[in-house]
C-alpha cells in the first residue's frame, strides 16, 4: 500500500505540533541555565517585562503551581537549584517569537555556582548499581563460574569497548502549543510519541483527571525516543497559557533540543570470553558503566543483549552508573540493545579472529536452544538462518580470512558481519471500529512517527474485515481516543495491530461497533522469549593515505515474523541500518568539562549520513510463522535495523586494514592514530 498520509505530507497539508491554527495565540522562549551547577541567588525580569510585546517572565522567583507529583525535568521553576548547563531556569511569553527571543535575552539570572562532574570514568567513585535498568531488567545477572570458564579457556579475549554522547536529531522540533478552555481543560498539540501517555504525564505534573487534558498529535516528524515521553517544552506552553490566559506555542531550536529533550548515555563496555579448542564459549562477562543526572535516574539496559545471544556455561552482565551534573539521559533508537550489541559483537568478532574461527561459524556454533539468562524457550529465532543468507549474498566464501589484504591503490577493504536482536513486545491497547455510510472508522490513540502507522493499521483492519482497504478509515493522535501505548520498543504495530484486529472481530460479530481492549489477553500470553534476530554484513574501504573510511555496501538479513508490508519494512530496516552507519562513523556529541553541556550542538557539526556515504543498501528478510507473538504474527522492526550496524563497519574496517578501533566513532584520526 502506498501510505496513507502520503498525499498530505508532501502537499505540506500534513498539521504538525507547531502548526495548528488558533486564535490569538502568543509565544514562550525558554531561558538556560549558564553553569552547569550551583544555586540561582537571583532572576531579574525588570528589563524583559519594559520590553515590546511581553506578558509574562517565568522564573523560581515566582514558582507557577504544579503538583507535589510533578517531577524531574517537568517540575519546571519548582527550585533554585541548578542541575545541569543548558536548564531552563526561565522563560519568556511574548506576542511574537522574535520578541519572546528578545526579551529571553534581556533577562537577567545571577547564580552562585559550585564546582561540577560531568565526566564519566569506569573508575567513578560515585558508581553504584542500580537497582532495575530500563525498562524494567534486573541490574546484574548470571549463572556458572565465570573466571573458572575462562581459566579452562583454550582461547580468551579481554577487551573495553567505549560509545560516545549520541542525540537523537528529529526532522521536527520539539514542539508544543498549549492553551486552557472556558471550562478549564487543558488542551495541548504536542510532538509526541503517545498521546495517551502524553496526557497522563500532563495531567499529574498539573495535580489534575486525566480526563481534564487532551493531548492531540496527529503527525510526528521524527521521534526515535526523544518524544517517547513528555518533554518540558510541553509543561512550559501550557503553564504559560494558565499564567497569561493565552494560548502559548513553544518551539525549541535545534540547539536548545540537545540540552532538554534526551540523548544517548555514553558507555565504557568490559567483555571478557572465552572458548574452548572448538570454538564453545566457556564463559561470557558484560560490564556497562553509563551516566545519570542528579535530577532523575536513567539506566541504560546496555548489558541486556548478552543475555539473549550465546549459549555459554558462565555468563555474567551486570551495570554500573554514576549520577553527573548532566541532563538526564533517555531513550534513543534501540536502547541497550544497540550500544550493548556494538560491544558484544566486536568482541565475538575480536575471538574469532583469535580462535582462528571463521566469525559466522563462531555465532552458528554458540547459538542456543534456550534463552541463556532465563531458560525460556524462543517463540522463535533463525539467527542462523539470517547469517546463512547473507553469507550467500554477500559471497562470504570468497572472503580472505586474512586482515589488510585487499588493496585498490590507496584503498583498503575489508567486510565483517554481526548478529542483532531485538525484543518483540506488545502492550495493552484499546481499539473501536464502527460503520459509517457503507465505509469503516477505526479509532485508536496510536502515533505515526513517520514509520507508517497509519498505513499498516489500516491494511490489519481491512484484512480483518475482508474488505477494500479504501473503504477504511483510521483515526490516531489524540487522546480522546481509545488509550494506546506509545510508539516505541517496537512495539507499536504489535500493541495497536492486536487491539485493532480484535475490535474488527468484535464488530463482526455485532455487525454496529467493534470494541477491544487487549490488557487480558496480553496478560495471558505464554511465557516465552520473544526477539527478532538478524545479521548485518558490510564493506569497508579505507583510504591508506587520509584514513577516510567509506562503506560501499550495507546487507541487513532479519527475521522478524511475519512482515505486514514489504514498503513499509523496508524503508524501517534501511533507516536503522543508515542511523548504524552514523553511529559507527561520524555521530558524536562532546561534553565540554570545563564549562559543562554540550557541544557539537547543530547539524553542521553533529553529522548524520546522506546518501553518498553508502552507495550500496539492501535490506532482505525471512519469513517466519510465529503464532505465538499476536494476531498478526509480527514482530517489531523499528529498531532492529541499527543494532548491528556499527558493529558489522567496526569488524569490516579491522579487516580491511588489521587495526582495530574499539572507540566511536571510527574517524580518519583514530585509523591513523597507529602510525605516530
Amino acid at each position: 500500500m502506498n501510505r496513507i498520509e502520503g498525499r498530505v505530507k508532501v502537499t505540506g497539508l500534513a498539521t504538525y505540533a507547531a502548526e495548528y491554527p488558533v486564535e490569538g495565540v502568543t509565544y514562550a522562549y525558554p531561558v538556560q541555565s549558564l553553569v552547569a551547577k550551583g544555586r540561582i541567588a537571583r532572576v531579574d525580569d525588570r528589563e524583559a517585562l519594559a520590553m515590546p510585546g511581553v506578558l509574562a517572565v517565568l522564573s523560581s522567583e515566582r514558582p507557577p503551581e504544579l503538583a507535589p507529583e510533578a517531577e524531574g525535568e517537568l517540575a519546571l521553576f519548582q527550585s533554585r537549584e541548578v542541575a545541569y548547563r543548558g536548564q531552563i531556569v526561565a522563560a519568556v511569553v511574548a506576542d511574537t517569537y522574535e520578541n519572546a527571543r528578545a526579551a529571553a535575552a534581556a533577562v537577567r539570572v545571577e547564580y552562585q555556582p559550585q564546582a561540577h562532574d560531568v565526566h564519566l570514568s569506569a573508575e567513578h567513585p560515585g558508581l553504584y548499581r542500580p537497582k532495575t535498568v530500563n525498562p524494567g531488567f534486573p541490574s546484574d545477572t548470571g549463572h556458572g563460574d565465570v573466571e573458572a570458564g575462562l581459566a579452562a579457556a583454550a582461547t580468551t579475549i579481554e577487551v573495553t569497548y567505549t560509545t560516545p554522547v549520541l542525540h537523537n536529531n528529529p526532522m521536527e522540533p520539539h514542539a508544543s502549543l498549549a492553551y486552557w478552555d472556558d471550562l478549564g481543560r487543558l488542551m495541548v498539540y504536542d510532538t509526541s510519541q503517545g498521546a495517551s501517555s502524553g496526557r497522563d504525564i500532563i495531567a499529574r505534573t498539573f495535580g489534575l483527571p486525566p480526563d481534564a487534558v487532551r493531548v492531540v498529535a496527529r503527525h510526528v516528524g521524527g521521534g526515535f525516543g526523544c518524544k517517547g515521553t513528555t518533554r518540558p517544552q510541553a509543561v512550559l506552553a501550557a503553564m504559560a497559557a494558565r499564567e497569561t490566559g493565552r494560548p502559548v506555542k513553544i518551539a525549541l531550536t535545534r540547539h536548545q533540543m540537545y540540552d532538554v529533550t534526551g540523548y544517548r548515555t555514553p558507555t565504557i563496555q568490559r567483555l571478557r570470553l572465552g572458548a574452548d579448542a572448538d570454538g564453545r564459549l566457556t564463559a561470557l562477562e558484560h560490564v556497562a558503566y553509563e551516566q545519570s543526572s542528579t535530577v532523575e535516574e536513567f539506566a541504560e539496559q546496555t548489558a541486556v543483549p548478552a543475555r539473549v545471544m550465546y549459549g555459554t556455561p558462565a555468563l555474567h552482565t551486570a551495570h554500573r552508573l554514576v549520577r553527573l551534573d548532566v541532563a538526564t539521559p533517555s531513550w534513543m533508537r534501540a536502547p541497550g540493545e544497540c550500544p550493548g550489541m556494538y560491544a558484544l559483537e566486536s568482541a565475538m568478532d575480536e575471538l574469532a579472529y583469535a580462535a582462528g574461527l571463521d566469525p559466522i561459524e563462531l555465532r552458528v556454533l554458540n547459538d542456543p536452544e534456550t534463552e541463556p539468562d532465563s531458560g525460556l524457550p524462543f517463540s522463535s529465532r533463525d539467527l542462523v538462518g539470517c547469517l546463512r543468507e547473507g553469507a550467500r549474498r554477500f559471497d562470504w566464501e570468497r572472503r580472505d580470512p586474512e586482515p589488510g589484504v585487499r588493496r585498490d591503490g590507496e584503498w583498503l577493504i575489508g567486510t565483517g558481519v554481526a548478529a542483532c536482536t531485538y525484543p518483540a513486545r506488545r502492550m495493552p491497547s484499546k481499539a473501536v471500529v464502527a460503520a459509517q455510510n457503507g465505509e469503516f472508522l477505526v479509532q485508536i490513540a496510536a502515533a505515526d512517527i513517520g514509520t507508517g502507522a497509519r498505513t499498516v493499521l489500516t491494511k490489519i483492519a481491512a484484512e480483518a474485515l475482508g474488505v477494500d482497504p479504501a473503504r477504511v478509515h483510521v483515526e490516531i493522535g489524540d487522546s480522546d481516543l481509545p488509550d494506546a501505548f506509545l510508539a516505541g520498543g517496537s512495539m507499536g504495530t504489535a500493541s495497536w495491530g492486536s487491539a485493532v484486529f480484535r475490535a474488527c472481530e468484535d464488530f463482526q460479530r455485532d455487525g454496529k461497533e467493534g470494541h477491544a481492549d487487549t490488557a487480558e489477553e496480553i496478560a495471558r500470553d505464554a511465557e516465552m522469549a520473544r526477539h527478532a534476530f538478524g545479521a548485518q554484513f558490510a564493506e569497508a574501504r579505507v583510504n591508506a593515505v587520509t584514513g577516510e573510511v567509506r562503506v560501499s555496501r550495507l546487507l541487513g538479513v532479519f527475521a522478524a515474523g511475519h512482515i505486514m508490508d514489504a514498503t513499509l519494512a523496508r524503508s524501517q530496516f534501511i533507516g536503522g541500518m543508515t542511523m548504524g552507519l552514523g553511529m559507527a562513523l561520524m555521530e558524536e556529541t562532546y561534553t565540554d568539562e570545563e564549562f559543562g553541556g554540550f557541544l557539537r550542538r547543530d547539524l553542521a557539526q553533529y553529522h548524520i549520513p546522506a546518501n553518498a556515504d553508502v552507495p550500496g543498501i539492501e535490506a532482505v528478510w525471512l519469513e517466519e510463522e510465529d503464532e505465538g507473538l499476536n494476531p498478526m504474527g509480527s514482530k517489531g522492526i523499528g529498531e532492529i535495523g541499527i543494532v548491528g550496524t556499527a558493529a558489522a563497519i567496526g569488524n569490516a574496517v579491522f579487516h580491511a586494514t588489521g587495526h582495530r578501533v574499539r572507540d566511536l566513532p571510527i574517524t580518519p584520526a583514530k585509523i591513523l592514530m597507529p602510525r605516530f
